[in-house]
This record gives C-alpha cells, structure tokens and sequence, in this order.
C-alpha cells in the first residue's frame, strides 16, 4: 500500500505539473526519467546505506563543529546576556549565519568555490539536458543564496529569454543557501537536510523541464560569470561578514513578525469559527500530506505544518513541527525534507526584488510569473518529500 501511494503521489505531482506547463509538445521525457532514476538512488544511497550514513555524519560533523566555532563570537559577545547552557533561538540559531557567510566569503576569495560551482554545474548539465547557465545556477543557488546568485550572473542578466530566466528563479526558489544550513542542522536531523539538498537539486530541473520546457541552442549556451570586485582580504571578510548579520537580523524581524501575526490570525479564527487557522490549513494539505505518503491519522498536523512554511517561512514551520511531539518519526522525516527550501510568498518578493535590483525591466517579468514559481518550487518540496518517503 506505501509503495502504491508513492506511485499515486509521483503520477499527481507530475499530473499537476504537466497542466501547468507552457509548451507540452516540447517536454523531454528522457532527461526527466534520468533525473527521477538519480533522485531515488541518491535517496537510497543517503538514507538507507552505510555509505550515505557516513557522508552524512560527516558532513553534519563539518557544520557541528563549525557551530561551536560560531559560537566563540556570539559568546564573547552576548555570554554574559545567557545563563550557562541556556538556548536562545536568536544567539543559538541565526547569528552563527555570522560566521558561515564569512567562511563563504573566505572560500569566494581563494577561488575554491567558482571552481566547485563550475564543474558541478557542467556535469549536472550533461544530466538535466538544460544549458551551462542553468546547471550553474543551481549549484550556486545551494551555496550562495536565492539572491546573491543573481549577481554573479549580472552580465548575462538582463538579456536572459524570459523562459530561462524562469528556470534560473526556480532553482533558487527549490535550495537553500549554505549559510544557514548549519542553523536547519540545529533544528532537523541533519540526515533529512542533507537529503532534501541533493533531491532538490534534481527536483528543481526536473519540475522546470516540464513547466517550462526549451532547448538551449549550442550558440546561446554561454556562461558569463562575474568576477568579484577586486578587493583586498578584510574588505571581502568584512563585506561577507555584514552579509550573514543582515541575514542573521532580517530572518528574525520575519520571525517576529510571522509567528505573532498566526498567533493573531489563529485567535480570531478560533474564536469566529471555533477552529484556528493553521489548523484549517492543515484540512486543505492534508490530502497533499497523504501522498506524500505520511498516514491519514497525522496529515491533517503534517498539512497544517506545510501550509505554515509556504504562507511564511521555513523557520517558522521547523519550530512549529519541533512542537508536534505525538507525530511518528516517518512523517517527521517525511516533513522535514519537505521543509527545507526557500518556497514561500515572501520569496517571490525576494528574488524579483534581487532581480530588479540589476535590471528593472527583467525584474518585473519575474514579478509577473511570481506566484507559477512559487507552485513549481513547492511542487519540488512535494516530489522531493515523496522519493525521500520511500527510504524513511
């Protein structure tokens, strides 16, 4: 019966994509099998082999001790704000975002980077049958950010075609930037964050070819990647440092300002309806929470999780499914990879507004086609959930 509800959630996932796609006759149906193929071996190899368990214990060991580093700043900074072993959300999850950005920024200016984004790149394109520029994209995405990204490929920017432009916004829409991937470790079980990264990976290539089908022409398969301005070391650290602070307070503003605003809405509902409101959301995903394959007694909780990360952010579902303790460790699993990415309203206003940012008019196109990338991204949590369901 598991395995029949995977078959059904896939069929819908791509039924629902298919009816939304601009060009049918142009869909390529090999590069999509190939992609799913990778995604349910990628799943397999990352939650269910010694191999996947090692990788994955390594790489959340990485950022383990990169948080303690962290920490160092925040402690000598804030130490004295904290009793011994106390946890603040704000110290404990968002300002080591500080040092990651930092550490990025260190790995930017020794070229490490450019050339792990590159080369990943042209091998996934070999793989997804897009071009050099989407393949990048993608990758950079995952590191950079859903904003910072664009500006790496300013040059090319403002005379992207609009159906490749809404294949670069879908890929920053589906990942999420390593900047805060330690800050989801502190919250998730790495193994599911470290899987939702690699799925998504494929997943968002594999929604876009079917939404927004095209060939790219060996003529127009160019990648401009720009160059970081030349500056000194402690003026790109101080930079980057700045960065991950910025990021670090507007991601708490939005906490802020989110969890209160549910936490009004919720009284209201409850008190007009008889019902709150995330847990009528929770009835209108619960279906979806279904085939992605997580029992019917929980999906009414699972949707009301769901509903919460697309109508605010990821952060706020993740503490909302911390919260939900009678969940079994399936649809915790299930959940989690559903929740890590950046698909949600307020980034529509993120990436057209990153875009707007290096060319207005280019800026506006993906305002117009905000709310299709936002039903393709979330599409890829959904595809993404179910392959890593069959596994958990």
């Amino acid at each position: 019966m598991r395995y029949l509800i995977t078959i059904l959630g896939i069929l819908i996932v791509f039924g629902l994509t298919y009816i939304a796609s601009n060009d049918k006759r142009k869909i390529r149906y090999r590069p999509l099998i190939l992609m799913v193929i990778m995604q349910i071996i990628l799943a397999a190899v990352l939650l269910n082999t010694v191999v996947g368990e090692l990788l994955i214990r390594a790489i959340s060991g990485v950022f383990e001790h990169l948080l303690l580093y962290a920490a160092e700043g925040v402690n000598f900074v804030f130490g004295g704000i904290l009793n011994e072993g106390e946890f603040t959300f704000f110290l404990s999850v968002l300002l080591p975002i500080v040092f990651i950005s930092a550490l990025i920024g260190i790995l930017q200016y020794i070229k490490v980077l450019p050339i792990i984004i590159k080369y990943i790149g042209l091998v996934l394109s070999k793989v997804n049958g897009m071009g050099k520029l989407e393949s990048y994209n993608a990758v950079a995405s995952a590191i950079l950010g859903q904003s910072e990204v664009f500006i790496s490929v300013k040059k090319q920017i403002h005379k992207i075609p609009k159906h490749r432009l809404y294949t670069l916004c879908a890929s920053a829409m589906s990942t999420v930037s390593m900047s805060i991937v330690g800050s989801y470790m502190q919250i998730l079980n790495p193994e599911y964050v470290v899987t939702a990264l690699v799925l998504n990976l494929f997943g968002g290539f594999i929604i876009a070819s079917i939404i927004n089908p095209y060939i790219v022409e060996k003529d127009e398969d160019i990648l401009e990647v720009q160059e970081e301005e030349k500056q000194s070391f402690f003026e790109m650290l101080g930079e980057y440092i700045m960065d991950g602070f910025k990021v670090a307070i507007v991601v708490a503003a939005m906490l802020i300002g989110f969890v209160a605003i549910i936490a009004m809405i919720n009284g209201l509902f409850s008190a007009i309806l008889g019902v709150s409101f995330q847990q009528l959301l929770g009835y209108i995903f619960a279906p979806i929470a279904f085939i992605m394959g997580i029992p019917w007694g929980e999906a009414v909780a699972a949707g009301s999780i769901m509903a919460t990360k697309m109508v605010s952010n990821e952060f706020v579902a993740m503490l909302e499914l911390d919260k939900h303790t009678e969940l079994s460790a399936r649809t915790v699993g299930i959940v989690s990879v559903f929740l890590v990415s950046f698909a949600n309203f307020s980034s529509i206003g993120i990436i057209s507004g990153a875009v707007k940012g290096l060319d207005e008019k280019q800026g506006n196109v993906v305002a117009r086609f905000g709310l299709k990338l936002l039903y393709g991204a979330t599409l890829v949590s959904i595809l993404s959930a179910i392959v890593a369901g069959i596994f958990i």
